[in-house]
């Protein structure tokens, strides 16, 4: 069974990603079959959630969407806040959406919320899974954007970005794109370039979720046959493939991310 961290880690740094789905059994069988996930149902992070184990060790979440909530089939990066209250009523101040939330899940408090941009995130409130994807890194996080400098100072302000000290974090601007570090580690980078009316979901604003594999070819083969679609990814990586699951959400998975990611 996965444990939980004993304290909420770095406050505005990515603590997890999940997924809200219509079908939680079909989808534990689509990503079971295209990443190698097994499922914890015990219901660590609450009832109608699974912690999906790669090796052993938590990666991600994916959850059973109430008919009662209005939230997109997305994967969706939460970043963690010491008050989930506080955090939403500055997204809302800035002109950003709050979709769900705050709401109680597991013994953690969430919000679901879109960037003025339309991109989805979530934030959270208190213990998460211990995530591990590889040394102990969560999976890479890109924020493709309308305009990335212009995002970076929407998150920086909602999440405290920059922040000196022990727990700090770092933001620089290079070659056009903005990077966000912890301890000196990527752990997103914002990207500009997307079209927000674009009828191509690939291209508008979301935030890409990349998922490390041995053979990208493979776990792209392998998500044609479980019903999913598939496409190479833009930019400069051969070994690297978006993948629209059954529900419609996009996810990529590539090789050898290595603590940096390039378009999704």
């Amino acid at each position: 069974m996965p444990t939980t961290t004993k304290a909420p880690p770095v406050r505005g740094a990515p603590c997890w990603v999940n997924l809200l789905v219509g079908d939680l059994s079909a989808a534990q069988s689509f990503y079971a079959a295209v990443l190698g996930w097994k499922f914890d149902d015990s219901g660590t992070l609450g009832e109608g959630f699974s912690v999906a184990l790669a090796d052993g060790r938590p990666v991600a979440g994916i959850g059973a969407r109430s008919p009662f909530l209005a939230a997109p089939t997305v994967w969706t990066p939460y970043f963690a806040s010491a008050d989930v209250d506080e955090t939403v009523d500055r997204i809302r101040e800035r002109g950003a959406t709050v979709a769900v939330g705050p709401i109680a899940v597991g013994e953690g408090r969430a919000a679901i919320a879109s960037d003025r941009d339309g991109a989805v995130f979530g934030v959270w409130e208190g213990a998460t899974p211990v995530w591990s994807s590889g040394a102990d890194a969560p999976p890479w996080l890109e924020l493709w954007t309308r305009d990335a400098f212009e995002a970076a100072l929407f998150y920086g302000e909602v999440f405290s970005w920059p922040r000196p000290g022990p727990d700090g974090i770092d933001v620089a601007y290079e070659e056009e794109q903005v990077v966000a570090r912890v301890a000196g580690r990527p752990m997103a980078v914002l990207s500009g370039g997307a079209v927000g009316s674009a009828p191509d979901p690939r291209i508008r604003p979301r935030w890409i979720v990349h998922f490390e594999v041995d053979d990208a070819s493979r776990a792209a083969a392998q998500a044609d046959r479980a019903g999913g679609e598939t496409f190479p990814a833009p930019g400069v990586r051969a070994s690297e493939y978006v993948v629209r699951d059954p529900e419609g959400a996009l996810f990529t998975v590539a090789e050898g991310i290595g603590g940096s990611g390039s378009g999704g």
